[in-house]
């Protein structure tokens, strides 16, 4: 029984962003959790229909030793992580931008799309990582979307797929279509606080329809603080979802 509430299941287009969803669910550092890769996916034509990976995260029992810890994490996902993003920061920061640029024009020119494509750095996290984000600008570029972001996504796995492999370490690039993901990053912001408020009306609690790790993330976020509702994760992936309770 314990198993299964220490063991979740995740769906990404890579095994590192599967990781870093399930740590995030899990609410746990790196050096906690086992990871399993259970389907390495397929990339399919320019990274688009391919099947994304599919990795397993279990909490260890019992938190090994900090010398067990330094010098055994180097077999570990979560180490190479680390080490990856160590040669990152070693990289020209401009030089990285402009090949994210050119990865992702060089794709578009393949998929016979034209657009403006401009690459930036984020912010740094709390685990010290910054994503690099690139937006891509231009006219009828639906087709770059999809169903619920599903090419969109796609695009993005081959990016990264593509960038990692020509600076020789992972980076993690976060593509958009004309503002696509910062506007449904409001839709869910807003939809969490008019759930909230549904919860605090009826005093029941409110399932909201399954969610990519990502987007269940940005619900806690929103109403992380609320004084009067908590929210958790439930469910398994792909059809995991967020509940809004009523405190």
């Amino acid at each position: 029984m314990s198993e299964e509430k220490t063991t979740i299941e995740i769906i990404a287009p890579s095994v590192e962003e599967a990781v870093e969803r399930g740590l995030a669910d899990l609410g746990l550092p790196e050096d906690e959790v086992d990871v399993e890769v259970l389907d390495s996916g397929s990339r399919g034509l320019f990274g688009l229909g391919g099947r994304q990976v599919r990795v397993r995260i279990s909490v260890k029992n019992s938190i090994t030793s900090q010398n067990t810890t330094s010098t055994s994490s180097t077999s570990s996902i979560p180490s190479n992580t680390s080490v990856k993003e160590n040669n990152l920061m070693n990289s020209d920061p401009d030089d990285v931008l402009n090949q994210t640029e050119q990865v992702v024009s060089e794709l578009l020119h393949k998929m016979k799309v034209t657009a403006q494509v401009s690459a930036h750095y984020g912010d740094v996290d709390e685990d010290g990582r910054q994503p690099i984000f690139v937006d891509i600008r231009g006219s009828d570029l639906g087709i770059l979307i999809g169903r619920k972001a599903e090419i969109l996504n796609a695009l993005q796995y081959i990016v990264n797929l593509m960038l990692g492999k020509q600076l020789e370490h992972w980076v993690q690039v976060i593509v958009d279509v004309e503002g696509y993901r910062a506007r449904r990053e409001r839709q869910i912001r807003q939809m969490a606080s008019r759930m909230a408020d549904q919860a605090i009306k009826t005093g029941k609690r409110q399932i909201l329809e399954p969610m990519p790790a990502s987007e269940r993330r940005l619900v806690h976020l929103e109403l992380r603080n609320h004084p009067d509702v908590a929210t958790q994760s439930i469910g398994e992936e792909p059809s995991r979802k967020v509940t809004i309770s009523p405190k």
